[in-house]
């Protein structure tokens, strides 16, 4: 069996995914929040309030706390000549091998969050689905995506 990729992605994307988890999670304390208030309303069992301040609560810790940090460890990825190497997964691990031949366009892209934090994911196009390598660095983003924009031409070339 082969190795894991060695490279990682960097350490700011934890607090990257943090925020944009926190984000949906504030979504989903405001739900409910106004079915307390609707349950206070229609005078509803109070056990319904309690599962859904559970499912609140639970959401929070593994979506904001647990889960950013599980996914930073299991995140790997290693550019050959041939092919690119992609490693991700929490409960499942994936790891998937993109040939070079199949490579159609590289991109760099880049939202608030990760502006904030100076990251850029990189998305690789084949014909048939899009791979993502995210939160890397600025730098590394852009000379990942040209090294892999490089790479992919010359295979290109030789067929």
């Amino acid at each position: 069996m082969r190795q894991p990729p060695v490279n990682t992605i960097a350490l700011d994307a934890i607090k990257a995914w943090k925020i944009t988890a926190a984000i949906y999670v504030g979504v989903l304390w405001i739900l409910t929040i106004a079915h307390i208030v609707v349950s206070i309303i229609f005078d509803w069992p109070l056990w319904y309030v309690f599962i859904s301040i559970l499912i609140s609560v639970l959401c929070t810790y593994l979506f904001v706390f647990l889960f950013p940090k599980l996914r930073w460890k299991r995140w790997r990825y290693e550019v050959f000549e041939q092919e690119i190497y992609i490693q991700h997964g929490i409960l499942i691990v994936s790891r998937t091998l993109v040939p070079m031949i199949r490579v159609q366009h590289v991109d760099t892209k880049q939202g608030p969050i990760l502006k904030k934090f100076q990251l850029a994911s990189v998305t690789i196009s084949t014909a048939a689905t899009t791979h993502e390598i995210p939160a890397l660095l600025e730098e590394d983003a852009s000379e990942l995506r040209d090294r892999i924009s490089a790479l992919a031409r010359v295979d290109e070339d030789d067929v």
